[in-house]
């Protein structure tokens, strides 16, 4: 019970503040019956991580009720990016595939002499101009 107490962190992508603070102080009171409840709720703020921990102690500056804590703690975590972890994703799942750079490089547009249609030349050195009209 002890170890399933230190090894719990909290993280909001996994858990919701309410049941994570409840499951805390219950395993926290089956190991210590006589500690208090702001003993209790200071031993679970540790929990939280740093930044977390002390967005909930700012908000709450007076020894707060446990519902008080829970409050802020969703509030903070669901407005907020604080208490968010960031997990890196594998390249091998991204499946990008590299592109070379004759693929990247847009076509070159095909020039046509608008005066006979052909694409060897343009309109201002067209041989054929002199035989219009």
């Amino acid at each position: 019970m002890e170890n399933s107490f230190e090894n719990a962190i909290f993280n909001s992508s996994k858990d919701k503040p309410l049941t994570w603070f409840f499951k805390q102080k219950d395993r926290l009171s089956a190991l210590h019956p006589d500690m208090s409840d702001t003993m209790i709720n200071m031993k679970i703020l540790r929990k939280c991580g740093g930044e977390l921990e002390h967005a909930i102690k700012c908000r709450c500056t007076e020894p707060c009720s446990t519902e008080d804590y829970i409050n802020a703690m969703e509030d903070i975590s669901t407005r907020t990016r604080i208490g968010k972890s960031w997990t890196k994703i594998p390249m091998e799942s991204k499946m990008v595939q590299k592109i070379s750079r004759e693929d990247r490089r847009p076509e070159k547009p095909v020039f046509k002499c608008h005066i006979c249609g052909t694409n060897s030349h343009l309109a201002n050195t067209c041989t054929k101009k002199t035989q219009i009209n």
